[in-house]
Order: structure tokens, then C-alpha cells, then sequence
């Protein structure tokens, strides 16, 4: 069963200046919130970052968590994506112990799912695959008796999915 089935996704749009990171991350570990995951990487302007939170409903009023982050001067723009509604990405990188008879079933199973191996040693493999949070969590649950040396995941990025209106010719972002 996925973990991230009661979680909050917030895409907050904040100005690309040293520090800001630090400032979300301090609000977030003073009011004792959890945060899940975290991502953050410039936006389309260079002069903005967008930090992708996915913090833990049960734990956490979400409008208290808005409310915290507006008053951060740097924040600029606050959306919530509905997974429903939303495109979600993640990557993951394995280091699995792969011995010469295993080798072959880990070959197939980075195959079917659509994984590239991006390292090979004598005796383990380093699998990448990126895609729904769900498709890592099987990956790597199906992994797991192989024996995972080394796994590390970048946690969840995420956009509004797009509407497409024929009779317009438009193109806008779903945010509701």
C-alpha cells in the first residue's frame, strides 16, 4: 500500500534568493509540522524557485500551514494540487545486490518497469527510474528482496494537469 495516500501537495512559488529554503524548512520544523517530502529547483523565471512540500494531513491543519507560509515575505504564490487533478514525478536510484544468478531477474524487472540500469559491478547494479510515486513504490518493494544496498528518492515534484479547450484553441493550467 502507497504511503503518501494522506498528504497534502503544495507547490509554493518563492523568490530565488539565498536563504528562502532555510526559511520554509525553519517554519515548517518550529510548528512541529512533517513534512514528507520536499523539492526545490528555479521556476520558469529565473528570479523564482519552486519548492514542491508534500506534508501529512493527519498531523497538520493545511490551512495552517498556508497561513504560516504567506507570512514569509519571499513566498509569492501558495497552490494545492489535488492528485487527482495534477501531474506527479519522482525519481528513484537503487544500488541491488545482484548476483550473477539474480542478475537476469533484475534485468527483467528494470524492463518491465521501463527502469534504465546506470551502473554495473561485480556483484550489484544501480537502477534508475523516474515516474507516479506509486509505480517507485512497487519498484521498490518488488527490489527489496534482492537486497538494497543504497536507495534514495527525490521525493515528489508536481504541476497542475493542463485543460485543453478545442473550441478556444487555450491551453491553461488546472488550478482550482
Amino acid at each position: 500500500m502507497s504511503t503518501h495516500r494522506h498528504h497534502h501537495i503544495l507547490s509554493v512559488l518563492v523568490e530565488n534568493r539565498p536563504g528562502v529554503l532555510a526559511r520554509v524548512a525553519s517554519l515548517f520544523a518550529r510548528r512541529g509540522f512533517n513534512i514528507f517530502s520536499l523539492a526545490v529547483a528555479p521556476a520558469e523565471e529565473d528570479t523564482m524557485s519552486r519548492i514542491t512540500i508534500v506534508v501529512d494531513v493527519e498531523t497538520t491543519p493545511l490551512e495552517q500551514i498556508v497561513k504560516q507560509l504567506f507570512k514569509l515575505v519571499e513566498v509569492i504564490k501558495i497552490s494545492e494540487l489535488d492528485p487527482r487533478s495534477s501531474v506527479e514525478r519522482e525519481l528513484l536510484l537503487a544500488t541491488v545486490r545482484a548476483a550473477a544468478n539474480d542478475r537476469g531477474q533484475i534485468v527483467e524487472l528494470a524492463q518491465i518497469f521501463d527502469s534504465k540500469i546506470v551502473a554495473v559491478g561485480a556483484d550489484a547494479v544501480t537502477v534508475s527510474l523516474e515516474g507516479h510515486p506509486d509505480k517507485l513504490d512497487d519498484f521498490e518493494d518488488l527490489l527489496r528482496p534482492y537486497g538494497i544496498v543504497e536507495l534514495q528518492r527525490t521525493g515528489r515534484i508536481a504541476l497542475p494537469k493542463l485543460d485543453r479547450d478545442v473550441r478556444k484553441g487555450a491551453v491553461k493550467a488546472n488550478i482550482g
